[in-house]
């Protein structure tokens, strides 16, 4: 069932803050560090199924940063005091609505800043495989589908992307000579 409610989610998530070096200076709530520009930390998880598909995602209106955008990768940011591999992990298995989901394999780390608002965070790529099924969380995702990436390359141009996945999607295609 989707969730319809009106009102964004995690506003209030302590994230630690960080400086140009992914070294941590601070803490300020999720909408706070948002609403200053404040930068923080990111993980992306690139989900895979046995056949080598994409898990690919339209994002819900709920959500505080790209609401409705496509996304070819589940994740968030990280806690306070919480490591790159705790989040993607937990993350992935939230949206995807798994347990027992194996450790996502660190592929590159970035720092993405925002061209339309010009903040930043630092994201590691994340990859996994997933040969279950998936029940999306519902207050996460709106709409989902595995892909090949020759599907997906073919709506890259078509539907309206989170700016940071695409960037990440990018940078993890040059990655594999792609």
């Amino acid at each position: 069932m989707a969730d319809t409610s009106e009102e964004p989610l995690s506003a209030d998530e302590l994230l630690d803050i960080v400086d140009e070096r992914d070294e941590v200076v601070g803490q300020a709530r999720r909408d706070d560090a948002y609403a200053r520009g404040l930068r923080h930390r990111c993980a992306f998880i690139l989900v895979r199924d046995r056949e080598g598909r994409v898990f690919v995602h339209r994002r819900t209106a709920r959500k505080l940063v790209f609401p409705s955008h496509y996304d070819m990768f589940v994740g968030g940011v990280v806690g306070a005091g919480e490591s790159y591999d705790e989040a993607a992990r937990r993350e992935a298995e939230e949206e995807l609505g798994v347990r027992g989901l194996p450790a996502p394999l660190p592929r590159l780390k970035f720092l993405y800043t925002s061209p339309e608002s010009g903040h930043s965070w630092w994201s590691w790529v994340y990859e996994v495989r997933w040969d279950g099924p998936v029940e999306p969380q519902a207050s996460e995702i709106a709409w989902h589908a595995f892909l090949t990436e020759e599907e997906l390359d073919e709506r890259l141009a078509e539907w309206d992307w989170t700016p940071d996945g695409l960037d990440a999607y990018r940078r993890l295609r040059l990655l594999d000579g792609k």
